[in-house]
């Protein structure tokens, strides 16, 4: 596999950016001398970020509107849709479905000819610690998240070795969408209390590693779900 030099110019496009982990990643994307577009409802009119209007769950994407050759495709709408099993309509859990699944499956299959273009493609999805952990009221999020972490591996099995496949599987993380759950220093606190580092994640933690999957350094790395979650997946404190 050919991989791009370190100071060429290489094309990403990411969708649902506009905000929390999406725009820190197109940030630093660009602050590295990258072409960046980002796709999303909400536009954006600084950082040399280019921006497309684009719903996930309505639009479909004008290749005629994107670089003939993409390096990398990020997918990062989500919902956070909290609430006991019973109270949940058939309705809900088809829209966190089409939302985080299907939105995905949609955009990697417009934009899959120019991914095909690059020597080196990364596509990168978002999941959900609660997908592996169990957590109550989470049976929306974590069914629509399984399916993405689903689609990961099946993907990276299918485009290997020309297109990389990962997914992120964060934790809570303080973003404009986990907003209601962290509206205040004791929902923080408590939030913190929970992860063996006793911290909630950033923007920015979940950004980087997507960078990294993003480059030539992560060649070798495919079909993988990567959990960044202050060690609440994997460990107990004593």
């Amino acid at each position: 596999m050919k991989i791009q030099s370190m100071g060429e110019q290489r094309n990403f496009l990411i969708v649902g950016g506009s905000s929390g982990i999406g725009l820190s990643l197109a940030i630093s994307l660009v602050n590295k001398g990258n072409k960046v577009i980002v796709a999303s409802r909400s536009p954006i009119e600084e950082h040399g970020i280019t921006s497309l209007s684009f719903n996930a769950l309505t639009d479909t994407l004008d290749l005629a509107t994107l670089p003939p050759l993409l390096d990398g495709l990020v997918y990062c709408p989500g919902t956070i849709n909290l609430k006991p099993f019973h109270r949940l309509t058939d309705q809900e859990f088809i829209d966190d479905f089409m939302l985080n699944a299907l939105g995905a499956v949609k955009v990697v299959r417009s934009v899959l000819p120019l991914l095909k273009n690059s020597a080196q493609a990364s596509i990168v999805f978002f999941s959900t610690v609660a997908v592996t952990q169990g957590m109550p009221f989470h049976a929306s999020i974590a069914m629509a998240k399984g399916a993405v972490e689903g689609l990961t591996k099946s993907l990276a099995a299918e485009l290997s070795p020309t297109i990389r496949v990962n997914c992120i599987a964060p934790s809570l993380t303080n973003t404009p969408l986990a907003a209601r759950l962290l509206s205040s220093d004791e929902k923080k606190k408590a939030s913190a209390e929970r992860h063996p580092l006793k911290k909630v994640g950033e923007a920015i933690d979940s950004a980087l590693l997507a960078s990294f999957l993003l480059s030539g350094e992560s060649s070798w790395i495919t079909g993988q779900i990567i959990h960044i979650d202050g060690g609440m997946s994997t460990l107990r404190p004593m």
